[in-house]
């Protein structure tokens, strides 16, 4: 049946679907997972690097999470070349905002406008939707710290903690049932190498396998977005399997 009406992004089915849309969502759900966890003192995002060739000259900067400006940042699962024409848009349109209004970007509307223009891509002829979701961690004066999720379609949503990407249902099955309100983001990065755990294919993950990074305040109120370096990463996975095996979850 979907044959006869996937050849178009604005086509629908008689069930009232855009298969376009779904093949692009499945697309990343066999990309490399990213998990994002709203903590009480900032924001975790933990990615999986995905390895293609071991002769491949190692990347100078991430390619998993990239800054958008200074108050917000995204994980990317799904086609990197589809996410840079979307962060690049992202970024202007952010400061477009601060140039006319002389203030950062309220996190749910430089979002929206994100997504607004992913879903102009579900609804003209001759174009394809974007094959990558995003997590977005931010922190703006109106609501503090937020997390949102947005997919191909242009739909988005406000999180407490969620996944994309590979095995994403194990992910928030975990952290549906495990996620604490009041939890710290040290305690929220050792939380993170547990689900990652979950969603990777390896039963020792490494530094060169996952990238963690953190938005955080300041004392005096600065916004600082911080990527572990793989020292930091070792360490952080050393920790959290001794509290796995102290709590006998291995």
């Amino acid at each position: 049946m979907s044959r006869r009406y996937d050849g178009r992004t604005t086509t629908f089915s008689p069930e009232g679907r855009l298969f376009q849309v779904e093949y692009a969502m499945e697309a990343i759900n066999n990309a490399g997972s990213a998990v994002g966890i709203l903590a009480k003192d900032g924001i975790v995002i933990a990615a999986e690097k995905k390895t293609v060739s071991a002769l491949l000259a190692p990347v100078k900067s991430s390619e998993k999470t990239m800054k958008i400006d200074d108050h917000i940042i995204c994980a990317v699962a799904g086609l990197t070349s589809d996410a840079n024409i979307l962060v690049n848009y992202a970024r202007v349109s952010a400061q477009r905002y601060e140039l006319s209004y002389q203030e950062k970007q309220p996190c749910e509307q430089l979002v929206q406008a994100i997504c607004n223009y992913k879903q102009a891509y579900t609804q003209f002829g001759g174009q394809r939707p974007f094959g990558v979701s995003f997590l977005y961690a931010g922190w703006d004066r109106h609501f503090g710290f937020q997390l949102y999720h947005s997919d191909p379609s242009g739909n988005y949503g406000g999180w407490k903690a969620t996944a994309i990407g590979a095995n994403n249902r194990a992910a928030k099955s975990m952290l549906k049932n495990d996620y604490k309100e009041d939890m710290t983001v040290d305690e929220a990065l050792k939380f993170s190498v547990k689900v990652m755990g979950k969603t990777m294919d390896t039963t020792t993950p490494t530094a060169e396998k996952l990238e963690f990074s953190t938005l955080t305040r300041s004392a005096n109120g600065k916004l600082i977005h911080r990527l572990l370096s793989a020292a930091e990463t070792e360490l952080l996975l050393k920790e959290a399997d001794l509290q796995a095996a102290e709590s006998g979850d291995m």
